[in-house]
């Protein structure tokens, strides 16, 4: 048979069949076992230098399986490729959506905070008030806070902590929630 492409036809014309038969029980698909087929029987042609005349049917079945094993074997990690990319980019565009929402989350949650501690600002007394509403509301430095009070940043700070020891005794957080 070395490279008389009578015999290879005949060859091909008497397992043609049977090796698509072999592939398709491996692949499952139609057209990649007419592919793969293709593929075959040009390994085989071009491996018929190296057969050895034992068994031919056995040597062109073996062509056949490695190649449909090694066809699955791609596709499944083509597949696998496929899917953790797509896994990836629907985290990365999951992820800036992520963040959004929890900023939003935040931020509402904020807002409601100082809503509420406006409210029950009145509960404060008289010279706690000033200096809470200037340092968490306004956003005012010690220094500013006291400049604008004509007072010390010493005498701020010591104000700032009376004060949160006062809202610790007479609020509770539950009030917030």
């Amino acid at each position: 048979m070395n490279g008389d492409e009578s015999a290879f036809r005949e060859l091909v014309s008497t397992y043609r069949h049977y090796v698509f038969q072999t592939i398709y029980a491996i692949v499952r698909h139609t057209k990649d076992a007419e592919d793969l087929s293709q593929d075959v029987w040009t390994r085989i042609y071009f491996s018929l230098p190296q057969y050895q005349m034992k068994g031919l049917k056995t040597w062109i079945t073996r062509i056949a399986v490695n190649r449909s094993i090694d066809f699955k074997r791609s596709a499944n990690r083509k597949r696998e490729d496929t899917t953790a990319e797509m896994e990836i980019s629907v985290q990365a565009a999951a992820e800036p959506l992520f963040h959004q929402q929890r900023a939003v989350e935040h931020e509402v949650i904020m807002n409601e905070t100082a809503q509420l501690v406006r409210k029950r600002l009145h509960q404060i007394p008289p010279n706690y008030q000033e200096v809470l509403t200037a340092y968490y509301i306004q956003h005012q430095s010690y220094q500013d806070i006291a400049d604008a009070h004509g007072i010390t940043v010493k005498t701020v700070e010591s104000k700032l902590y009376r004060a949160k020891q006062w809202l610790r005794k007479n609020w509770k957080e539950e009030d917030f929630l």
